[in-house]
């Protein structure tokens, strides 16, 4: 067995006496020494520790001892740390060494330990080892194993918090102290040493071990940066030691606030709908809005594509509990609602959660609400999609149909659900409620009480349960505080249901209206799991606590949206006490209920003790600080109350419940403090029977910290509260939250660190990520073995076993999957790898919320006046006591920084942000026997004040206030450097900044910087004796944080708040030396938040020096006011302020743009002013902003100090001011470039061949063999062809007549569709060389737009917004396009001075222009904008029909085109096909806006949505947009070439300005541009066919792999369609719909381009089909005859192309078909118009009789034939229906024989054939109906001929309908009976009689014969007898 064995011997030289205790960690696993006691200055441990491993030891393994100073009482005091890489042991295997500790600070102390290390390795063979090994050391001599932690570790240091210490001068990281428990595995010294890692480079020199000698290093300075956590943003987040626990710094509630949301539903078609001839019509429902679709005729395939959009303003919350609800209604009109087929729920959130926030063309399964043992009603093919504001929704290209009939590939469900979902029954069982406040007022009670003479309690209440869009209530309880129902409410809906929550709300019954009283939503998510070893929902029957408004009634709640669930609640309403079951149902099952309509019924009760045991709790608090009191409220005496449900709530808690109810001995209704003596429990021990509850704080007058804020003056007297309380034990559910929480924080603290240095660029992310995966597979094991204590306490319900099994599993699965990352991490996986554990972080915070409630939260209230001001809520399970160290609440026993805010909607908005007051509180929540512990974690050095009456009693009553005699003296100074991004305060779209700096009971502000959004403060501030009270060494570990907040401030009124900040000070303590590495500190980027959202960046550093006895004079000298302007301010000191170096910043001024009007007056004469770090530069004026906005001189330059740092690097703000007369200036609007980094300049690296790769490398000889000449390009389509003849032809036929732009769009859009699905697939498959041919004569689609493709088009040109206004808060306008003002554009260089000679000696280089070389002039130029519109999709719906009448209006500068005459009625995706020319000139008018509107008869035309698009970056770019490059040169065609240069004219162009030597072209199709060579055919076709020899293919191959040109190559905007949203400004954020469209331009002083293209829609061509029905057979037979009957039908065929009901034509009939045999030769003749390319009819018709105009749809071309049998008095009985998809339909069968179902059933299997390639078919196909059971069935086959013609072919040999001429058909051959009986009745009887009963008449006729002979036998054999016996 491998193991290492560690014998501890001795730690000597250690100070004073005391009780020692030592802990030895190695791979995770602590064990801990056994406590040496009294012992002076050596210990004398000699104990062994042994650990069994199933690894080989790696060399850089660390083995950690921690020495402490044992206490009883206290936590144990960390003497020092001793670590060691256990290199050399793994190498020799043995080790003896005697080594210094060192202290938190990572200095060395004279502490030493001894010790020897002996490891047993075993060769050759590993195991695989999980920590569940240790569970069974039986040998526990060689070291206490402790898991259930024993008194031993009671007074352990508490908590897990481990914090960072700083990052030593960025490079040396300083070592992290750690609390006891799982987390102190993390390994420090991982530094590969193995030969080969060394040579990977990513490893710094300093960290090679090999040099090291193979000492057993210390950690001296080299500590794995695995662990070193970031302080920059984390500053504050990480403790250091375990006495306060971390503020949380985001403040306002998000989740009531209301926000805009906009569904969208495409109803496409639905299929197979049960049902005979219907006319469906589909409803679409969302909480309470309906639409319908039209109504399609007698159909069971409807086809609609009708676009639906519903708009919403709530809460997220609301959104995503409503339903939609589809549902198909069969005939329904106005006078009748229709009945409903089936119907299909699934809630809002469903859909948001899906990838893009939709589905897109999937099928809905319909079912039947009333009758669930039926199974699928059709289905419905749809499109759904959520969007929010800011959400872009990425439509999936329309592809072919044929993927998507795939139904069942495609349901409308989302990952993971089964196709087939089962009914089940949802029992939510409601036993009984308690705590419910009152809900009416007195008055009315008093006045009953006079006459009925009895007290009631003042509420009503029952229970309603709301799920998937249905509710249910119980009964109602009269006038009861703690009713009891026992009733379940019974749902009956899908499994698994599509709705995630489930609501419980118990309401107050009430004349008038009900009210909510509270509300709890269930998860259904939460309390299943569908994996493989998962449980159907189940819930308790548990306690679930509700919050919501305050308990005091009034008649007008300001809160009761609380009530109803949205928003924090602020307040204790109730609990209740429930349980939830799901059945799964046998549908087939006889006896069950169909319908599902929601039942109650009651219920038996429950024990007393099902919910677990009653315990009495005990809460403690301490309130240490309360400061940052608004002044709003400081006037007045102020008091802190503490509750936990109804407990120490004084105002509005218990209601009594009338006199006549027994008193319940579990404490629910305390009232009076006496009645809590009276309930305690007896058992307990005398001393705690006169425990009094004190659940506020003493009245206190705040008193003033500065003009806002006031403070508590609390100084060395802290108040205590203390509650008893009585709750079911449940702990056990908190304590796995608590581990998995401590997991998750402590793993989301790892991937800030992560992400911070990724974003800082520090060196070795992927360290870090090793060390933060490392620490989560510690915990996740370590929550395995802790959590598997499964005690079987009362009250475990199924979901708390099912729940553990689940949470090992996924956490045991984490673990392993974390190890199995941690070895994937390398340099360039970090990011994909932080994905996957963020993935893990979402995971763990979903499975640590338990659904199931226990104790409920802490509210803390600020009470005024008796009045509720602000409060806190504080989750119990954070403050839950353990005795197991990992399984306490993250705050239990420790400080935290507690911020109150205002109750409900008064929380929103600004006033959420200002701060009501901090409190710094401390929390303990236990169980009252474990209650010795609950002052453990306090800061030390209090006395114990106890309540004066217990003077002679107990000993152990609570305190009710502490009193503090220690306390320390500092001096804290805050270095504000700067601040950067801030949040613009005023209207000019700046603010006026300074910073407030809070801490303890002090503050002190910065000066106000006017005017800016990066004020740099360069201000030391310094707070003189502030006291702090407690030890001194434990205020060093863990200083109280400091607030800062930044104002803005306001000439009049009060200054506004900009965000706020929190930091923690470095310390140093009198007796520590002020040096490295600690000090000076480093300044520190620390984030700013406003409410939620991000305000801004502070730079800043804080310390705090301890004041010893020598005073002042002892702490590092200040510097004095250097600046004799800004007067007595402090200048940051030189350590701290970052050392500069000399920059000089060029700035290219280009021009201004789009300026609106300031102050109503027209900007004239703008300058851009240019600020950085105090220095600038000013452009020239631009004399006449109207004529020409650009400026005439180009670039300018300043110089400037900046940090060397490059993050540290002050912003750069850029401010356009406008010159009005008398020297006036305007501010008209600013912007600042918030990080310099993309505008460094860095020298082009001559040696490398390619810098400006865009685009990926296309290997060269891969040109070669793709570009072939056209005529072999002819020969392999033709090949292609010959080879497809089974399937679906690829090509139509490719005369060039029929090609025209639109086949290359279409074929591009496949084309596309198939790279993506290539890429989904990874088939990574060389591409045949068909495929390229056939993509070179693609046109590219962008699925987006097309500067988003291409870097904005900013290659040189840079656009910078201007900002005025002030910034709207995220629930306005998050966005900020309101505030742009104009834009400025130019560009900015920086770089170091003095640059390299190098640059400045290249020919050419003209000093003036600096580092902007060869960039155009900026005269005015005049250019052609020509402007293709395509098409528009998913428009936004503007008439009341839900449809809109689209067309298109372009603008540029003055001019406007507006397409209004051609508009197109009623349709959402409209196909434009147009071209504007316009001619503009740059740079007056360069913002080209394409909107769409929609036409309106009456009134204005409403904008849809419009885009817009910057011109000028476009046409100056390098990436040449002006006219896109088309991958093939020709002359002629579709495919012509555009640009008025020929591509030679073009590379050459580009060569002469890149400075590259010209083209040189050789023989044998080569060009040579750059030393790289390119081939390319030299022939090309002209109008005429003939062949010529040209140079232009060769040069267009160079212009298309132009990006891999050296140093100047760049990816060339190839031809191409962009996508780009619509957007409306009154819907800031949602898409309106999108449009495809390209622009192209031609400067006027070139040669003048060609026409424009033709990209007018294609115009459907006129075809005829021609049906022939010829013959039916076994036609299921319906009729009886009234005289024999015999079955027979009367035979019609029915037949219609989709889309033209109207035009619907039947056969003759043939009457009485004994065999359902039927005879036609009967012709339908259907035309249509067709397009070819998307395979669609089209139809043209006006929707209504009121409509306008004309309608324009396209649908799928399908032709129906249904059998009818015919009927005179009564309505015709449909048998069976076909219907063939004309483009893919099953061939015919031969014969009737072959003729069957599966034809139609297994249609995706077999080959199909289209009519449009075959032109003529016949064959026989099978006619189908649905039986009772809902199965296909076949009810006949038809022998048909279809013949498809066009209109010109149909003119030449015109057909008659029926069997009339033209080219008549011939009369059927009908058997005669097929007539009417009664006209030849002896015929019939003949032939039915004889037909059908010929053989019975034979053998009746036998029979009869037999009697006869039989009779006359017997008639005459008595007289023969006679005679013979006579002898006669």
């Amino acid at each position: 067995m491998l193991s290492l064995t560690v014998h501890l011997k001795t730690v000597a030289h250690l100070r004073g006496r005391g009780d020692r205790i030592a802990k030895v960690t190695f791979r995770g696993l602590p064990f801990y020494s056994r406590v040496v006691e009294n012992c002076e200055e050596v210990a004398q441990f000699n104990e062994m520790f042994r650990w069994p491993i199933a690894s080989q030891l790696d060399g850089n393994e660390m083995l950690e001892i921690q020495i402490y100073n044992y206490s009883k009482v206290f936590s144990n005091r960390l003497v020092g740390t001793f670590c060691m890489v256990l290199q050399n042991v793994a190498e020799e295997g043995h080790l003896e060494l005697t080594d210094t500790l060192i202290d938190e600070n990572n200095t060395s102390i004279k502490t030493s330990v001894t010790l020897e290390i002996k490891y047993q390795p075993m060769n050759g063979s590993m195991g695989s080892w999980s920590e569940g090994q240790f569970l069974d050391i039986p040998d526990d001599q060689d070291g206490v194993f402790t898991f259930e932690t024993d008194s031993l570790l009671s007074g352990q240091s508490r908590g897990s918090g481990t914090s960072p210490g700083r990052s030593l001068h960025g490079s040396i990281p300083t070592f992290r102290k750690a609390g006891k428990g799982v987390f102190l595995a993390m390994k420090l010294g991982k530094i590969r040493s193995s030969k080969e890692d060394h040579r990977k480079e990513d490893e710094p020199a300093i960290l090679d071990m090999e040099d090291l000698d193979r000492k057993a290093i210390r950690l001296a300075g080299t500590l794995d940066p695995d662990t070193v956590s970031l302080a920059s943003v984390t500053a504050v987040t990480t403790n250091v030691s375990n006495k306060r626990s971390k503020p949380d710094i985001k403040m306002e509630p998000s989740s009531g606030r209301p926000v805009d949301y906009q569904i969208s539903i495409t109803v496409i078609e639905a299929r197979q709908l049960i049902g005979l001839n219907m006319d469906p019509v589909v409803c679409v429902e969302i909480g309470d809005d309906k639409k319908y679709t039209s109504m399609k005729e007698s159909t069971n395939c409807p086809y609609y594509n009708e676009y639906f959009v519903f708009d919403f303003h709530v809460p997220p919350d609301v959104m995503f509990d409503k339903i939609i609800k589809l549902s198909v209604i069969h005939s329904k009109n106005l006078l009748r609602s229709g009945t409903l087929v089936g119907n299909f729920k699934m809630d809002v959130g469903t859909v948001y959660s899906q990838p893009e926030h939709q589905f897109y063309h999937k099928w809905a399964i319909l079912s039947d609400p009333d009758d669930i043992t039926a199974s699928c009603k059709g289905y419905i093919k749809c499109d759904i999609a959520v969007v929010s504001k800011g959400d872009n929704i990425k439509t999936p290209h329309k592809a072919n149909e044929t993927d998507e009939d795939d139904i069942e590939g495609n349901l409308l469900l989302p990952e993971g659900i089964p196709a087939e979902r089962q009914w089940a029954r949802f029992y939510v069982k409601i036993y009984r409620a308690e705590g419910l406040p009152k809900m009416n007022t007195s008055i009315m009670a008093n006045v009953k009480k006079a006459f009925i003479g009895e007290n009631r309690d003042l509420v009503d209440p029952y229970v309603q349960v709301q799920f998937a869009g249905q509710k249910g209530k119980t009964s109602v309880q009269k006038s009861s505080y703690e009713p009891i129902w026992n009733e379940q409410v019974i749902f009956t809906e899908l499994f698994p249901p599509l709705c995630k929550r489930l609501k419980v709300q118990i309401r107050d019954s009430d004349k008038v209206n009900d009210v909510a009283i509270g509300s709890y939503f269930i998860d259904l998510r939460k309390i299943s799991n569908d994996g493989d070893k998962g449980f159907l929902p189940t819930m308790g029957p548990a306690w679930v606590n509700m919050y919501g408004s305050t308990r005091q009634y009034s008649l007008i709640d300001e809160h009761q949206d609380l009530n109803d669930g949205l928003g924090e609640g602020v307040s204790f309403r109730a609990r209740l006490l429930l349980s939830v079951a799901v059945e799964i149902l046998d549908t087939t099952s006889p006896e069950i209920i169909g319908s599902t309509e929601i039942q109650v019924e009651g219920v038996s009760n429950i024990s007393e003790s099902a919910t677990g045991k009653m315990e009495e709790f005990f809460l403690f608090g301490s309130f240490l600080e309360a400061t940052m009191i608004d002044r709003k409220i400081g006037d007045k005496p102020i008091t802190f109350e503490i509750t936990i449900g109804n407990y120490g709530n004084q105002i509005d808690g218990v209601s009594k419940p009338s006199a006549g109810k027994k008193k319940k001995k579990d404490g629910e209704n305390e009232e009076e403090e006496s009645e809590l003596i009276q309930n305690s429990s007896e058992d307990e021990a005398d001393e705690d029977a006169e425990l009094v509850s004190v659940s506020s704080t003493p009245l206190m007058k705040p008193v003033i910290t500065d003009r806002n804020y006031f403070h508590l003056p609390y100084f060395e007297k802290k108040p205590c509260v203390y509650i008893k309380s009585w709750w079911q034990d449940q702990r056990r559910r908190l304590y796995n939250s608590n581990m998995m929480d401590k997991i998750a924080d402590k793993l989301e603290e790892g991937l800030n660190d992560v992400q911070e240095i990724i974003k800082t660029e520090k060196a070795f992310p992927e360290r870090r990520l090793r060390g933060v995966v490392e620490e989560l597979s510690i915990g996740c094991s370590r929550f395995v073995t802790l959590a598997n204590k499964d005690l079987n306490q009362p009250g475990r319900t199924k979901l708390d076993r099912e729940r553990l099994k689940s949470c090992m599993r996924e956490m045991d699965n984490m673990g392993q999957q974390s190890r199995l990352i941690r070895t994937q991490v390398k340099k360039n996986t970090v990011r994909d790898k932080l994905k996957l554990v963020q993935n893990f972080l979402q995971r763990l915070r979903f499975l640590a919320d338990e659904p199931q409630h226990s104790i409920p939260d802490v509210f803390v209230w600020m009470m005024s006046n008796n009045k509720r001001i602000a409060y806190a809520r504080i989750p119990s399970k954070d403050i839950l006591y353990s005795t197991v160290d990992e399984e306490t609440g993250k705050d239990c026993g420790k400080v935290k920084a507690v911020f109150l805010k205002l109750p409900g909607k008064k929380g929103f908005g600004p006033a959420g942000w200002t701060v009501q007051a901090k409190l710094e509180l401390y929390l303990w929540l236990g169980l009252n026997k474990q209650r010795k512990e609950f002052l453990s974690g306090l800061p030390n050095g209090f006395e114990e004040i106890k309540a004066a009456k217990s003077g002679s009693g107990p000993h152990f009553a609570p305190p009710v206030s502490l009193v503090y005699n220690m306390k320390q003296v500092f001096q804290l100074r805050a270095h504000m450097y700067q601040a950067r991004s801030l949040f613009a305060a005023d209207s000019s779209g700046l603010s006026d900044p300074f910073a407030r700096v809070f801490f303890s009971t002090h503050s002190q502000v910065t000066e106000i910087l006017s005017e800016t959004l990066c004020p740099t403060w360069d201000q030391l501030l310094v707070f003189d004796d502030v006291e702090l009270f407690g030890e001194a060494s434990e205020l060093r570990d863990d200083p109280p944080i400091i607030v800062v907040e930044i104002y803005d401030q306001d000439t009049v009124g009060k200054a506004e708040f900009i965000g706020r900040t929190f930091a923690k000070p470095t310390i140093k303590m009198c007796d520590e030396h002020y040096g490295p590495p600690r000090f000076p500190p480093q300044l520190e980027y620390y984030q700013i938040y406003r409410g939620n959202s991000t305000a801004g960046e502070l730079l800043a550093a804080f310390e705090l020096l301890q004041i010893g006895q020598g005073g002042r004079a002892d702490l590092p000298p200040l510097e004095q006011p250097t600046d004799s302007e800004r007067g007595p301010i402090l200048p940051v000191p030189l350590g701290i302020r970052p050392v500069l170096s000399r920059y000089r910043i060029e700035v290219l001024f280009w021009g201004l743009r789009d300026l609106k009007r300031i102050n109503l007056a027209q900007v004239d004469r703008p300058r851009v002013d240019i600020e950085c770090a105090g220095r600038g530069v000013q452009s020239v004026l631009i004399q006449n902003y109207k004529k020409n906005p650009n400026f005439s001189t180009l670039v300018k330059w300043f110089e400037v100090d900046l940090p060397e740092n490059e993050l540290l690097h002050p912003p750069l703000n850029i401010r356009v001011v406008d010159c009005r007369a008398f020297g006036r200036y305007t501010l008209v609007g600013s912007h600042a470039v918030s990080s310099l980094r993309r505008f460094i300049y860095s020298a082009p690296d001559k040696t490398s061949n390619n810098w400006a790769t865009a685009g990926e490398k296309t290997d060269l000889t891969e040109c070669k063999t793709v570009r072939m000449t056209e005529e072999e390009d002819d020969k392999e389509r033709k090949k292609k062809k010959k080879k497809k003849k089974g399937g679906v032809e690829e090509e139509e036929e490719t005369d060039g007549s029929v090609l025209d732009w639109w086949s290359k769009y279409f074929a591009s859009i496949e084309t596309m569709k198939e790279w993506l699905t290539r890429a989904a697939t990874k088939r990574n498959k060389p591409t045949c060389v068909v495929l390229f041919i056939r993509l070179c004569w693609h046109v590219q689609v962008f699925n987006k737009e097309l500067e988003t493709e291409f870097g904005m088009f900013e290659d040189w040109l840079h656009t910078f917004n201007l900002y005025r206004g002030k910034a709207g808060d995220d629930d306005e306008h998050a966005f900020d396009d309101d505030r742009i003002v104009g834009r400025f554009k130019g560009s900015l260089c920086m770089y170091k001075v003095p640059l390299s000679e190098e640059i400045t000696k290249e020919a050419g280089f003209d000093p003036n222009m600096g580092m902007f070389q060869s960039i155009p002039h900026n005269d005015p130029i005049h250019v052609l904008v020509r402007v293709y519109v395509v098409r528009a999709t998913e428009l936004h719906p503007a008439d009341i029909n839900g449809k809109a009448d689209p067309y298109v209006v372009i603008k540029l500068g003055k001019s406007e085109v507006k397409d209004k005459e051609n508009y197109i009625s009623k349709q959402l995706n409209p196909v434009f096909g147009k071209s504007f020319d316009i001619e503009a000139t740059f740079p007056m008018e360069s913002m080209l806006t394409v909107s769409v509107y929609d036409w309106d008869l009456v009134g204005t035309d409403d904008l849809i949505g419009e885009t817009k698009i910057d011109l000028e970056n476009r046409f100056y770019s390098k990436f040449r947009a002006t006219c896109g490059i088309s991958s093939q040169y020709s002359v002629h065609g579709y495919n012509i070439w555009r640009d008025p240069l020929k591509p030679s004219q073009i590379l050459a162009k580009l060569c002469k300005e890149s400075k590259i030597d010209a083209p040189q072209y050789g023989p044998g199709g080569k060009v040579k541009v750059a030393n790289r060579i390119f081939t390319a055919p030299t022939e090309m076709e002209d109008e005429n066919g003939k062949a010529k020899q040209t140079e232009e293919h060769l040069a267009l191959a160079v212009l298309n792999h132009w990006e891999e040109i050296p140093r100047v190559g760049c990816k060339l905007v190839p031809e191409h369609v962009e996508t780009r949203p619509l957007l409306n400004p009154d819907k800031p954020g949602i898409e309106q719909g999108r449009i495809e469209m390209w622009v192209d331009m031609f400067p006027m002083d070139m040669p003048a381009p060609g026409p424009a293209l033709d990209i007018s829609p294609r115009k459907p061509k006129r075809y005829e089909l021609r049906v022939v029905i010829w013959n039916t057979d076994e036609v299921i037979l319906e009729d009886d005859d009234y005289f024999t009957g015999e079955k027979s039908s009367d035979i019609f065929v029915r037949g219609w192309l989709k889309g033209h009901q109207e035009d619907k034509q039947d056969t003759d009939v043939h009457y009485h078909s004994l065999t359902g045999e039927g005879n036609f030769n009967w012709r339908f003749v259907f035309p249509f118009d067709y397009l070819m390319a998307e395979e669609k009819i089209v139809i043209s018709k006006k929707e209504s009789m009121f409509s306008w105009d004309e309608t324009e749809y396209k649908i799928p071309p399908r032709l129906t034939l249904q059998v009818w049998d015919a009927d005179h008095f009564s309505a015709d009985d449909f048998l069976g229906a076909i219907e063939l998809d004309l483009n893919r339909f099953p061939r015919g069968a031969k014969t009737a024989k072959q003729c069957t179902l599966a034809m139609i059933q297994n249609e995706h299997e077999l080959p199909t054939i289209s009519i449009f390639k075959q032109k003529r078919v016949k064959g026989w196909w099978p006619f189908a109906a649905r039986d009772e059971n809902d199965e296909m069935e076949l009810t006949g086959k038809v022998e048909a001929e279809l013949h498809l013609v066009t209109a010109e072919e149909a003119e030449k040999s015109p057909v008659g309908l029926g069997r009339n001429e033209p080219d008549p058909l011939e009369k059927p051959n009908r058997p005669d009976t097929s007539f009417m009986w009664f006209l030849s009745p002896l015929k019939s009887i003949r032939y039915f009689i004889w037909h059908n009963y010929r053989w019975l008449i034979l053998k009746v006729l036998a029979l009869m014969l037999l009697l006869l002979m039989l009779g006359l036998f017997l008639y005459s054999v008595p007289g023969y007898l006679v005679k013979k016996m006579l002898g006669a």
